[in-house]
């Protein structure tokens, strides 16, 4: 276990915007091309399992690195969450795929870093069941992407990466892919990603409170959302939320998206509760709620500045995702007025 550190530093090269911009044109017409087939959607997961109601209880008495914005003390925050696959298209269940957790808090204070929304009120969590991405940054995740969506562009994929690495990219990805997903509810999701901490940095992780239950109760190329459908019904879901702070520019770096952050060397520390409340999802009132979460839109820069994302991936994000929410017309951002009876 090593001491946190404030020195931590992106690294941005010359020519870095225009090519995540490019990059971000890629992903756009990746979701145009979906949306022909299956209806507009998001540029990545794309199909949803349930969006659903949640609340966020943060801590008190965090330690001064941990205890910034609002994990600076004990409250209550509505929130939703949105469970998905994490692939560009609708596929069944069963196939293997990335599966994501997205978090969104409500009622958060302070200035926010998007332009033009810098006074919303919300807070986003963005994770998937891997502590870290196949990817050291955004050129190699989107050439993949190009690759998989079309046999076509095999080869000038491995004409820009290399053979070798794509190879290995690919490897990589069916490795983590091939295991069997029964259910979402009981996994461990990382941001994989790391964000400004105050003065620090820092990845988050959720992990399930109650895991005693690990097989699957639905059926069909809908598995994952009836099992959660069944869950929910039966009782609330509840997880921890955790930070884990950067140590130094090896174990931890801020710019390789491909390195897990060793929990030997810089622990988590638990922060926040999440609660999943007892709800119907398939009741009138849970496909209204669905729906409206499905239109939201979950950016990990939907955050206040002392929180701003870094890293390659995340600076590819801000490109991307404004281009697939104007795409797809998400909708405004919560404001704590919503009422569900």
């Amino acid at each position: 276990m090593l001491p946190p550190r404030t020195d931590w530093a992106e690294t941005i090269p010359p020519g870095e915007e225009a090519e995540l911009i490019a990059l971000a044109e890629v992903l756009r017409e990746l979701q145009a091309k979906q949306a022909k087939k299956g209806g507009m959607g998001r540029a990545l997961h794309y199909k949803a399992h349930a969006g659903v109601r949640a609340e966020l209880t943060t801590r008190a008495g965090l330690p001064p690195p941990y205890a910034v914005g609002i994990f600076a003390g004990a409250a209550r925050y509505p929130a939703y969450v949105r469970f998905s696959n994490g692939a560009s298209r609708a596929q069944p269940d069963r196939a293997g795929d990335v599966r994501g957790f997205a978090l969104k808090v409500v009622g958060v204070p302070g200035k926010k870093l998007i332009p033009g929304l810098e006074d919303r009120v919300t807070q986003d969590f963005l994770m998937i069941k891997t502590p870290s991405t196949p990817f050291r940054h955004a050129r190699e995740f989107v050439r993949v992407l190009q690759a998989a969506a079309s046999p076509l562009q095999l080869v000038p994929t491995l004409f820009r990466l290399g053979p070798g690495r794509t190879l290995g990219l690919l490897r990589q990805l069916l490795a983590s892919l091939k295991a069997p997903v029964p259910t979402v509810a009981p996994l461990r999701y990382w941001s994989a990603l790391p964000t400004q901490w105050g003065a620090y940095a820092a990845r988050t992780s959720l992990t399930p409170v109650d895991t005693a239950d690990l097989a699957g109760h639905g059926a069909g190329e809908h598995a994952l959302r009836g099992d959660l459908g069944e869950r929910l019904r039966a009782g609330p879901l509840r997880y921890t939320l955790s930070a884990q702070l950067y140590v130094d520019p090896q174990r931890t770096p801020i710019e390789d998206a491909s390195v897990d952050w060793a929990e030997s060397d810089s622990p988590y520390l638990p922060i926040a509760d999440l609660v999943l409340p007892q709800q119907d999802v398939a009741s009138e009132l849970g496909r209204r709620v669905d729906a409206y979460v499905e239109k939201l839109s979950f950016d990990p820069w939907h955050a206040p500045i002392e929180f701003r994302p870094l890293g390659n991936m995340m600076r590819a994000r801000n490109h991307a995702y404004r281009l697939s929410t104007i795409a797809r017309g998400a909708s405004p951002e919560p404001d704590g007025s919503e009422t569900w009876g």
